[in-house]
């Protein structure tokens, strides 16, 4: 599943039924605890990416795309959103580009 495939189907299931949709589920419960989820998440990646098994940083770094998605949705931002970003920075140094955020 492509990752535009992946946010597609987060958005489509918005306003499935919470008892029968895990994304809908976590889109009731407000932006806060998306957050909160995408954050257990991401620690459960570092914690893979530092022990070094290959597998295991993949599964969570599936899980981590998933509810950053989920988050964003809940605040209503898209992937869309987020590669205008990525376009507007393309082509600037890391450096350059967090010391204009000053």
């Amino acid at each position: 599943m492509s990752i535009h495939r992946l946010a597609e189907t987060i958005a489509a299931r918005g306003d499935a039924d919470p008892d029968t949709s895990w994304t809908a589920k976590l889109l009731s419960r407000g932006p806060e605890k998306c957050a909160e989820k995408f954050g257990e998440e991401a620690v459960e990646a570092i914690i893979e990416a530092v022990r070094g098994d290959r597998d295991k940083l993949v599964a969570e770094a599936a899980d981590v795309l998933y509810h950053l998605l989920v988050m964003l949705a809940a605040r209503g931002v898209t992937l869309a959103d987020v590669e205008s970003e990525l376009d507007r920075r393309e082509g600037r140094s890391g450096i350059e580009e967090k010391a204009s955020r000053k």
